[in-house]
């Protein structure tokens, strides 16, 4: 990777729209996307049919607690990029510019020609398991079909966009389960990476934020924003010879219904909850009913059962009570049997203090902090040639990232109680509905199997459904309500111990004998040499074996 370049002053320029355009169009890819497209260019396959595959390895692991489970998020987004990203004249005179360390071009002129003529994704179909499902990793997420080359650019934004939606979905829907029916906000804008800020928000809806902070993004998904004020706000009044009392007064004067003052500027205890409560007894004598109040900083648990007894003291039991300040899953259910124990000591009914209270989640939410990354993938998995599909596979010293081949259905069944039990992954062509019994094979491990008789599966769904098609408008996609529903009635069928926040159950996901017995032929012919004891089928490095979820 040299230095400097013909290229070099292009992203010194000072941005503006026609730049962003060159960001964020069809050039929003990693450069050795383009480079292999140009090599398949040069040996004449870059229309030659091809299937990848996107999923991901291994659920989200926080450190001191870990997601058995993900929430698939990003589908629309990325649909929408692929339906207007289209290469330009100028994209195509910016790439002329990047040299080769000869000093001539790295891109030749029929390859930016052909480009010039096929750079869009229009010849591509796609299927996805449907956003807001609960997803398991191996499972392909997003098929992709279609001319080689455009196929391979496509990969690093869909992995972008995909990989990132997904990542805090699951943060979100694993806050909303310890929250319970407590309101749940998103308040991570500001501590987000960038214009990442959007798709976090959005994301965080779909997984189980009631509401977002952020303005733009909510307005455009149909949802109202959320939030209080700052911490500014009673300093800019103080620092002009007022008090926090008197910035309380002024901000219910100019919001009397929506009021939620901020209380750990001064004093929680003995400055901002009796300096709220004075102001709330002057909006209740307007005929004002006060939201409630925000804490921010100091021990939240402690401090939230001491607000609510003020409160109710002064005769606002319904009043909320916000948390914000570095929460996340972990925190919100530690801060949940403090206050019912705390709640329960000072004569409380711990139930109720439960319920008033909402959780603003920021920056833990917004970079899923502890697992900043999905580990997401996009893999070739078959090409088409002399009218025939032939499954690709990438052998690998580690099992668990040799891939499935070749083209696949994915199937949920649900045991007798009508719980999810299982993910099975099979050849394209098979139907495993008639299989009795039903044969699950460990991805990795040979030895590791199970049989499960037909009458013991109440039912099984087939995950992936059509969203793209070449000519064709792509198929509608819901609006984040029905998302969130579809969020809902998977994890209502996903065991508890799966959900639960330390140490979850494996799910498992497993291969029909059919797809066991196709990998095991693609990895032996493409390691011939190999010893039966060092290939993939024989190592023991494995998530788990088989078995009810």
């Amino acid at each position: 990777m040299g230095r400097g370049g013909r290229g070099a002053g292009i992203m010194g320029a000072r941005m503006n729209e026609p730049d962003r355009e060159l960001c964020e169009g069809f050039l929003f890819t990693d450069q050795y996307e383009l480079t292999m497209a140009q090599l398949y260019f040069r040996a004449g396959i870059q229309d030659t049919p091809a299937q990848f595959d996107h999923f991901f390895r291994n659920n989200p692991d926080y450190g001191s607690h870990q997601a058995g489970y993900c929430i698939n998020a990003g589908l629309e987004w990325l649909v929408r990029w692929m339906q207007s990203a289209r290469i330009r004249p100028e994209d195509v005179e910016h790439l002329r510019t990047i040299p080769n360390r000869s000093g001539g071009s790295l891109f030749a002129d029929d390859f930016l020609d052909w480009l010039r003529e096929n750079g869009h994704f229009g010849a591509l179909r796609m299927e996805a398991v449907p956003e807001g499902r609960v997803v398991h990793p191996d499972v392909p997420l997003t098929v992709v079909r279609g001319p080689l080359a455009a196929a391979q650019i496509l990969e690093s934004a869909l992995l972008n966009r995909l990989n990132y939606q997904t990542l805090i979905a699951t943060k979100a829907s694993r806050i909303r389960h310890v929250a319970g029916e407590s309101l749940f906000v998103d308040f991570g804008m500001r501590r987000a990476q960038d214009l990442g800020a959007n798709a976090a928000a959005r994301a965080a809806l779909i997984g189980g934020a009631d509401f977002s902070s952020n303005t733009g993004v909510s307005l455009a998904l149909g949802y109202p924003p959320k939030g209080t004020h700052a911490h500014s706000m009673v300093q800019a009044f103080m620092a002009l010879g007022g008090d926090e009392r008197e910035a309380f007064r002024r901000y219910a004067e100019v919001y009397p219904d929506d009021c939620i003052l901020l209380v750990d500027t001064v004093d929680t205890l003995e400055s901002g909850i009796p300096n709220a409560i004075k102001v709330f007894e002057e909006l209740r004598r307007g005929g004002h009913t006060p939201v409630g109040v925000r804490l921010d900083s100091g021990d939240l648990a402690y401090l939230a059962v001491q607000a609510a007894r003020q409160l109710d003291a002064a005769g606002f039991p319904d009043c909320k009570i916000v948390l914000s300040n570095q929460l996340d899953e972990r925190v919100i259910q530690q801060v949940v049997g403090q206050v019912r124990e705390e709640a329960g000591r000072a004569g409380l009914d711990a139930d109720a203090v439960v319920q008033r209270l909402t959780y603003g989640v920021g920056t833990h939410l917004v970079t899923s902090s502890g697992a900043p990354a999905l580990d997401g993938v996009y893999k070739l998995v078959g090409l088409k040639r002399d009218g025939e599909w032939h499954p690709a596979v990438k052998v690998s010293e580690n099992p668990a990232k040799v891939p499935n081949p070749g083209g696949k259905s994915v199937w949920r069944l649900y045991d007798r109680r009508g719980m999810a039990t299982a993910d099975l992954l099979c050849r394209l062509a098979e139907d495993p509905r008639g299989d009795d019994p039903l044969v699950l094979r460990h991805p990795v491990v040979e030895t590791a199997q199970r049989s499960i008789a037909r009458d013991d599966v109440s039912d099984m769904e087939s995950l992936l459904a059509p969203v793209l098609e070449p000519g064709r408008e792509p198929v509608a996609l819901p609006d984040i309500d029905e998302l969130r529903r579809r969020r809902d009635r998977d994890l209502e069928r996903l065991d508890p111990g799966v959900k639960r926040i330390v140490n979850p159950h494996v799910y498992h996901v497993s291969l029909s004998q059919r797809l066991w017995r196709l990998k095991q032929e693609l990895i032996a012919r493409a390691t011939p040499a190999r010893s039966e004891s060092s290939s993939p089928a024989a190592a023991p490095r494995a998530r788990g074996t088989p078995g009810r979820a």
